[in-house]
């Protein structure tokens, strides 16, 4: 009885190591491995998937689908006194920025420098996400045309 009871201690024993182990190495804190298995958020070069700019979750400069945690760069203005909206402008997000994908107004159409950017108005809405409205780029609003 005391050979059978040491003997299923070494089998618990060696089970939390191999766990331990298993946690430490290919786990969610990782140093090694940061998402362990999974490559749901990695994102290889040239693995960009194009969407529909206007729809959730795309970028309306370049018009890649954003993954979970990539942000557009955007820099919003104080509203004016009374006003239920907000100017903005749109950078565009990292592949835009590092001059992965092609730029391009989606008012206008035409293709955009690093420098340029976006001009929207972003509505404040309670108990829901916020609402944008792309007007156009630096260029057709300031001249007022539009290459459509």
């Amino acid at each position: 009885m005391v050979l059978f009871l040491q003997v299923l201690a070494l089998v618990v024993a060696g089970i939390v190591l191999l766990w331990f182990g298993f946690t430490i190495f290919f786990g969610r804190l990782s140093p090694f491995f940061s998402g362990g298995f999974s490559r749901k958020n990695k994102r290889k070069k040239g693995d960009e998937d194009k969407g529909v700019p206007g729809n959730p979750q795309v970028c309306p400069v370049c018009s890649t689908k954003l993954t979970k945690g990539e942000q557009v760069k955007t820099i919003a203005f104080p509203a004016a006194a009374g006003s239920i909206d907000r100017l903005m402008h749109i950078r565009g997000c990292y592949n835009c920025m590092n001059n992965n994908v092609p730029r391009r107004c989606p008012v206008c159409g035409i293709a955009l420098d690093i420098d340029d950017y976006l001009i929207s108005r972003m509505f404040e809405r309670t108990n829901r996400k916020n609402h944008i409205h792309v007007l156009g780029c630096n260029h057709c609003r300031k001249t007022g045309r539009s290459a459509r």
